[in-house]
This record gives structure tokens, C-alpha cells and sequence, in this order.
């Protein structure tokens, strides 16, 4: 999957994690986006371990591990940042 659409999952995959995560985050739009990208990257790379997701493009299965990905590290960061 290319770069551009790992950006467009994370997005997506950020969203949903912001939208599943109860209650007020400190770090705003941009820093949901950022998470939203970096837990793509993470949920893919660890999806393609267990056998979830795949390399070749947007699909439900690689949308669900980034979106896991995303709200582990939305999770943390709202832990170790309060």
C-alpha cells in the first residue's frame, strides 16, 4: 500500500478512534490525525503478523487494525499525557 494511502487510512482510522474514545482528549484535531496515521502504520504492521489486513490496498480488514492501532495509541497518549 502506498504512502498516500496509509495517510488516507490513518485518517479514517483516527476518526473512528476518536469517535470510540469516551470523553475530552487534550491533544485537539491534529494530534488525532497524527495518531490516527501512526496507528495505521503500528495496527498494519502488527495485522500482517496475525494474518488481519493486507498490503494491497484499503480493505474492512486493514481499516479494523488501524483503527485498533489508532485507539491503543490515542489510549496511551491520553494516559501518559494527563
Amino acid at each position: 500500500m502506498g504512502i498516500f494511502s496509509w495517510i488516507i487510512l490513518g485518517l479514517i482510522a483516527g476518526a473512528l478512534a476518536k469517535w470510540l474514545m469516551p470523553g475530552k482528549d487534550g491533544g485537539g484535531i491534529v494530534m488525532t490525525m497524527i495518531l490516527g496515521v501512526c496507528g495505521a502504520f503500528v495496527g498494519g504492521w502488527l495485522g500482517s503478523f496475525i494474518g488481519l489486513g493486507s498490503a494491497d490496498g484499503v480493505n474492512i480488514g486493514s481499516i479494523i487494525t488501524a483503527t485498533l492501532g489508532a485507539f491503543v495509541l490515542l489510549f496511551l497518549y491520553n494516559r501518559f499525557v494527563k
